[in-house]
């Protein structure tokens, strides 16, 4: 995820690719019986799934009649899984589960239907990491302070290292007598 030009292809995604409505198809396919049922919910969620990546965190909204919007935010990210079972490999389309420290086991979102799934856990995965080491080193580099709080650390650990050295050679014996536990030589 170097390059800007990817970075504004994964802002720009909203809607799934075409292809996660053949897979929603087959999907209702594989039970012949319950077809006419589960096909007309699967076809609302297609139509309804939409997606929007923006510099604070990732949306994602679908339903008519009972509509449902999950936000999660760059910083509450904690794990980001691919998921792809051999239908959707075939389609060239994986799952990108992201996981929250919410409690839940499962994922707290899943991305479906995009064929750029591994440029999107990049993505995620450079947001996630530039949301927990990109504020302090932005405070770091913009605010004195935060610059001597590291100095103030340095040298407390440069101290603590002395100190420690200093405890050693003290509790070392002397170098030029015989050590007491070892018998005289006859």
């Amino acid at each position: 995820m170097d390059s800007p030009t990817d970075e504004a292809a994964i802002l720009a995604l909203e809607r799934p690719h075409a292809s996660l409505w053949t897979y929603y198809l087959l999907r209702c396919l594989a039970v012949p019986p319950l077809f006419p049922i589960l096909i007309l919910p699967s076809w609302f969620r297609y139509q309804t799934l939409r997606y929007r990546f923006s510099d604070e965190g990732i949306s994602m909204s679908w339903g008519i009649l009972f509509r449902r919007q999950v936000i999660i935010h760059y910083a509450r990210i904690q794990d980001i899984h691919l998921r792809s079972n051999i239908v959707e490999r075939w389609l060239g389309l994986a799952r990108v589960q992201i996981q929250t420290a919410s409690g839940n086991a499962g994922a707290e979102m899943t991305l479906e239907g995009f064929r750029e799934f591994e440029a999107i856990r990049d993505f995620l995965y450079s947001r996630m990491r530039g949301v927990r080491t990109g504020g302090r080193a932005a405070s770091a580099a913009g605010n004195p302070a935060g610059a001597a709080t590291d100095a103030e650390l340095i040298a407390t650990l440069r101290a603590a290292a002395t100190e420690l050295r200093d405890l050693r050679l003290a509790l070392r014996p002397p170098t030029g007598s015989a050590p007491e536990s070892t018998p005289p030589q006859p």
